[in-house]
């Protein structure tokens, strides 16, 4: 393993097995099969589609490599606006979690945040997703606010989090 990100309050390992690249329009089908495993409202093929088109979308994926695999296990969804980034997803498939797909994709996204110029990352979480809540706060980002019913499948809140850069 080799460090990729280190700030003063821990150090983030990425896996060496794993490849972060470019989303591309023929990782759609693993990608939604991801999708559809993780979350209770999925994203469709046409927004993927969508958000492979648009100028400020990134969405990066990370790719299980070894001799008998190449295989999408997690990805990560972006917007650059202006000095922010915003998370949109972050997934990995059930059977990789705790196992640093997610690590190496934040990892990325922090990199890449930091590359364009960006000065804070945003997202949203459900409040009930105390594992996600505490990933992202290992990472230093902080609750700031929270968006009433926000989720359409249950209409839980979300919490606003950011982490400044």
């Amino acid at each position: 393993m080799s460090l990729i990100y280190k700030d003063h309050k821990r150090n983030y390992i990425q896996r060496e097995d794993l490849q972060i690249a470019e989303m591309r329009e023929e990782d759609i089908e693993e990608v939604l099969s991801i999708e559809n495993r993780c979350f209770k409202s999925p994203w469709n093929r046409t927004a993927f589609e969508q958000e492979l088109c648009l100028d400020w979308s990134k969405i990066l994926v990370a790719r299980k490599c070894n001799e008998y695999h190449n295989t999408i296990v997690g990805y990560i969804c972006l917007w650059v606006l202006l000095n922010e980034v915003h998370i949109l997803n972050l997934a990995t498939i059930p059977d990789f979690r705790r196992q640093g797909v997610a690590t190496s994709l934040m990892n990325s996204c922090i990199e890449f945040s930091i590359h364009v110029g960006a000065k804070v990352l945003t997202l949203e979480v459900r409040k009930s997703n105390l594992s996600a809540i505490s990933f992202y706060k290992n990472y230093g980002f902080e609750p700031e606010g929270i968006k009433p019913r926000y989720y359409s499948d249950n209409l839980e809140d979300a919490y606003v989090m950011w982490l400044t850069l």
